[in-house]
């Protein structure tokens, strides 16, 4: 029985990333079994209040406090120093978003300490769960301040590991000779890392979020983590005439904004894919995405001029600076015309600096009105307001046929697991947590469960883009029969996947470290340094 269970992350009522993904599809399930039992705490961005407290506007409608943080600044160094000399944490090297991510987790941390003391029951059985290496120092603070607390540490993705990836290296194939430390001081990671690994050390148990990523844990962290999947909550997913409804509104207006950009006329048969997820250009895969839609171009250029038109989405948020008031004339037009620069929805601040915009240039994708491929960059946050598509990113999917995920570096993979649940025939790779469960789970036979996994390894960049163009010319050809049957297998597929049926590995997570915390209780003057053995398997 858990009496208050408390789960802080950066991006609680802030919707910057896939962790915002987990937490809103999660609070459901979780405010059923806790009630009012339950709290998130997040920051507060958006005024100069010290803590507000609500109720997050998702399915559960679960309490939400969010807290301010800037007060602790003047305090930094004297914190900083605190957790040198407990944890060994190593602040001196921290830049870009370190300071404001620990300032805003010991807040976090404050508010906890000061809600368990009025409630002044010392039998409380407390549960205090932090996400993601920004929370870190709030568990530490915890740990240190708060012995009667359990602390659960989960890790989204490694911050080394995301890392080494993003700097080019070869990751999987060199995992083994990996060391975490020396990769940090080698990358400029030293702070971020530090953090990480002591948070994983110090906390009662510690969780990853896929079996792809726990071998990742274990080498660069030293400490094997429980899993514990990430689910997802179907009330997202109209049903029957309602999503209907959706997806002819979402394919008339995904085409509409491509007959503006090209003036060319799109057929309602035409082929609609996408990729999405954040502007990572090798770890999400874009650039494999990329390099098979060109192939799919290819083996498309001498088809009948009646066949079938192929729109091809990259749906990835860059640094937008705002909607083409060219386009947004051209979409109120009786009759469009070609614009200048027909593969683009938004200006960018850096337009010519930008990887998918100039990957997509150099790869000679025109638009022009032969190309029986046409593609479309959308560098903007999908939120029903980006003045071109006007569409939320779940209302924008049930419009898709196809979505292509081939990620290098994915701890999880939640685009994958948000398009099978709304039934768009999926494609992603066994590096993806969520491609290697359904291999685990149902086996390579895409046909009977809808979702396609690719072998991907350091060095089959080729193959892994060809077999995706490949399977994309199969949905091409495919019949509406067929189609709808993969459809139809893709949501039976996820539904195996919804938080309900993950529940158990966090009831696993939060049993044991209420375990961990009633003996250290029973030690009179526990220690409460970070562990540095390995206490949980799966």
């Amino acid at each position: 029985m858990i009496d208050l269970l408390f789960e802080t992350s950066w991006e609680v009522c802030n919707k910057v990333g896939g962790i915002y993904a987990v937490l809103s599809t999660k609070a459901k399930t979780l405010q059923q079994r806790y009630k009012d039992n339950l709290i998130f705490i997040g920051p507060d961005l958006w005024s100069a209040e010290k803590v507000r407290v609500g109720r997050w506007d998702v399915p559960g409608r679960p309490l939400a406090v969010l807290v301010t943080y800037d007060a602790l600044y003047p305090c930094k160094n004297e914190l900083y120093a605190d957790m040198w000399r407990r944890y060994r944490v190593d602040s001196l090297h921290g830049y870009g978003d370190y300071d404001e991510s620990c300032m805003f987790a010991l807040a976090a941390a404050l508010v906890i300490e000061s809600i368990i003391k009025w409630k002044n029951k010392p039998s409380l059985k407390v549960i205090a769960h932090f996400d993601e290496w920004t929370t870190g120092m709030g568990l530490l603070h915890v740990k240190s301040h708060l012995p009667q607390v359990a602390t659960v540490f989960t890790t989204h993705a490694t911050s080394i590991g995301r890392s080494i990836c993003g700097n080019g290296k070869p990751l999987y194939d060199y995992m083994d000779g990996y060391n975490g430390d020396q990769m940090a001081d080698e990358l400029n990671m030293q702070s971020k890392h530090s953090l990480e690994k002591a948070a994983a050390h110090a906390a009662d148990v510690f969780t990853t979020v896929s079996d792809v990523t726990a071998r990742e844990c274990r080498q660069l962290l030293e400490r094997y983590p429980m899993v514990t999947p990430n689910g997802f909550e179907q009330n997202y997913v109209p049903k029957g005439s309602k999503f209907n409804a959706k997806r002819a509104a979402a394919r008339k207006r995904l085409l509409q904004v491509a007959s503006a950009l090209t003036g060319q006329l799109y057929a309602d048969d035409t082929l609609i894919v996408a990729t999405s997820g954040r502007l990572e250009m090798r770890n999400k895969g874009i650039d494999v995405y990329l390099d098979a839609v060109a192939s799919l171009r290819d083996s498309l250029r001498f088809v009948s001029s009646k066949a079938r038109k192929v729109v091809a989405l990259v749906l990835v948020p860059a640094w937008m600076k705002a909607p083409r008031a060219d386009l947004l004339e051209n979409l109120h037009a009786a009759k469009p015309h070609r614009l200048f620069d027909p593969v683009i929805t938004h200006h960018l601040h850096n337009q010519d600096h930008d990887s998918i915009y100039n990957r997509i240039n150099a790869l000679g994708f025109h638009n022009d009105p032969e190309d029986k491929v046409t593609v479309i960059d959308v560098p903007c946050y999908l939120n029903g307001n980006d003045g071109i598509v006007d569409l939320s990113y779940y209302d924008l999917l049930p419009g898709l046929d196809a979505a292509v995920f081939p990620s290098y570096y994915e701890p999880w993979g939640y685009t994958p697991l948000e398009s099978a649940a709304f039934g768009v025939p999926t494609i992603t790779t066994d590096l993806a947590g969520f491609g290697q469960w359904v291999l685990d789970r149902f086996g390579d036979d895409s046909d009977r469960y809808g979702v396609k996994v690719l072998h991907r390894t350091d060095s089959n960049y080729d193959e892994t883009f060809r077999a995706i163009a490949m399977s994309m010319m199969n949905l091409y050809v495919m019949s509406e029969k067929d189609n709808r049957a993969i459809r139809n297998a893709n949501r039976t597929t996820s539904k195996a996947a919804s938080w309900d049926n993950f529940m158990e590995c966090y009831d696993m997570a939060y049993e044991q470290a209420l375990l961990c915390a009633a003996e250290r209780l029973k030690v009179p003057n526990a220690t409460v340094a970070p562990k540095r053995t390995t206490k949980t398997r799966k």
